[in-house]
């Protein structure tokens, strides 16, 4: 009986993410599943918005309310980097930036493990694609949106690995000693390479960047991972 609602509720999950809300009735639903489900009450008085330059910021889940502050903010693209997701937050955020002009671009990222080389590619050409004022989220704004800020430093800001690293920080709520601080260890790594060879961050992740390797060196506290897992529950 069980098995039979979650396959039926994640079907019209999966209805209102690939049709949109067409119905009052669907309406009440999605937004019960995004305060609820995709735990949108956390985020109703806390956005974690944070300007990273002139044409970017970073934030978390944002609602349709905090989706017409950013269209006011100047932001003419947001950058979903959950990818598409059954959730009613992802409708909401797709009906909502329909609304107000907003370019939605899908850009799955990961918060417990490292980026390969190819995700380092895809994620420049992402970067190169973005026309006027870019606003990247994740679900909390703390590790999706840590590391992609940190490669944009890196990538179109050009600032130092020292700099971009301050991205992933408590600040915003992340967590380094969880399953989420492979992020940190993946830029600690280049770093440390660039302190003694100076080096471009792209250039070292194609020839120096030993991603199996650094995954296995990680070790995360089982303490922090109960805390991101299951109190935060992160993705």
């Amino acid at each position: 009986m069980a098995n039979l609602f979650k396959q039926k509720y994640i079907a019209m999950q999966e209805t209102w993410r690939d049709n949109g809300i067409t119905s009052k009735k669907q309406r009440i639903l999605v937004h019960l599943d995004a305060i609820f489900g995709d735990h949108a009450f956390f985020r109703v008085f806390w956005t974690n918005l944070n300007r990273l330059s002139d044409n970017a910021w970073r934030c978390n889940q944002p609602s349709p309310r905090q989706i017409k502050r950013l269209s006011k903010l100047g932001v003419t693209t947001i950058v979903n980097l959950r990818g598409p997701s059954r959730w009613g937050s992802y409708a909401l955020e797709k009906e909502a930036c329909a609304k107000y002009g907003i370019e939605l671009v899908n850009h799955r990222m990961f918060s417990r493990r490292m980026p390969t080389f190819e995700e380092l590619l895809k994620t420049k050409a992402m970067f190169e694609s973005l026309n006027g004022v870019t606003a990247f989220h994740c679900k909390s704004g703390a590790d999706r949106a840590g590391i992609c800020s940190a490669l944009y430093c890196l990538m179109v800001l050009k600032q130092p690995i020292e700099q971009a690293q301050k991205q992933l920080s408590i600040k915003y709520l992340h967590i380094k000693h969880s399953k989420t601080g492979r992020l940190d260890y993946f830029l600690d790594a280049y770093r440390q390479y660039n302190e003694v060879t100076p080096v471009d961050f792209l250039e070292w992740a194609e020839h120096h960047y030993d991603r199996d390797a650094l995954q296995e060196k990680f070790h995360s506290n089982k303490w922090y991972d109960f805390i991101v897992d299951k109190v935060l529950r992160r993705e």
